[in-house]
């Protein structure tokens, strides 16, 4: 089962939005005729948000709308998110004896706030923001856990709400690291 919207099955009505969105893209150049076809061909035969991702990936304006919220389940097992993802506005994170590490530095937020739901017990949640984003670790309700965050308090980025109740597990809140031209 799919941990976010890229599962998710995809409306008639968000079609015809992705359609509408390849047609503004031709009538401004950036497509050709053959490849708004091949792509609207492509378009009407996807099933799920994850589909359709790849024939607007690389075009501006409004992307696919995320769905409100997404539920995140993980058991006894490792969970990794990176790249280029659509963030909705409310995440719950589930997780028992797992780890999950969120990386949003290439992702596309659907909005200015983002609220976190943790509930962890024997695990480990690693969250890796964009720069100039903020998070507030205020409201994370720990039980024999550690809570770290290196995060500025106050930017003009994406701010982080983050709550829950953590149990024997860690919260790491970080920026991405950089070396030279490595980063991690």
């Amino acid at each position: 089962m799919s941990t976010d919207h890229r599962g998710m099955r995809i409306s008639d009505a968000e079609r015809e939005r992705v359609v509408a969105q390849l047609n503004l893209a031709v009538s401004e150049g950036r497509l050709t005729l053959a490849e708004f076809e091949e792509r609207v061909d492509g378009v009407l035969r996807c099933r799920t948000y994850g589909e359709v991702e790849p024939y607007v990936m690389d075009l501006p304006g409004q992307q696919i709308k995320a769905p409100e919220a997404v539920e995140i389940r993980n058991r006894s097992s490792s969970l990794k998110r990176q790249g280029r993802w659509t963030v909705p506005r409310r995440l719950s994170i589930t997780t028992r004896a797992g780890s999950v590490k969120l990386d949003f530095t290439q992702a596309i937020f659907a909005s200015s706030f983002v609220d976190v739901v943790l509930e962890a017990q024997s695990s480990s949640v690693e969250l890796i923001l964009p720069t100039g984003a903020t998070a507030d670790l205020d409201s994370i309700d720990a039980h024999a856990s550690t809570v770290k965050s290196r995060i500025e308090p106050s930017g003009q980025g994406v701010t982080f709400r983050i709550s829950g109740e953590v149990k024997s597990s860690s919260v790491k809140v970080r920026y991405q690291r950089r070396f030279w031209r490595w980063r991690w």
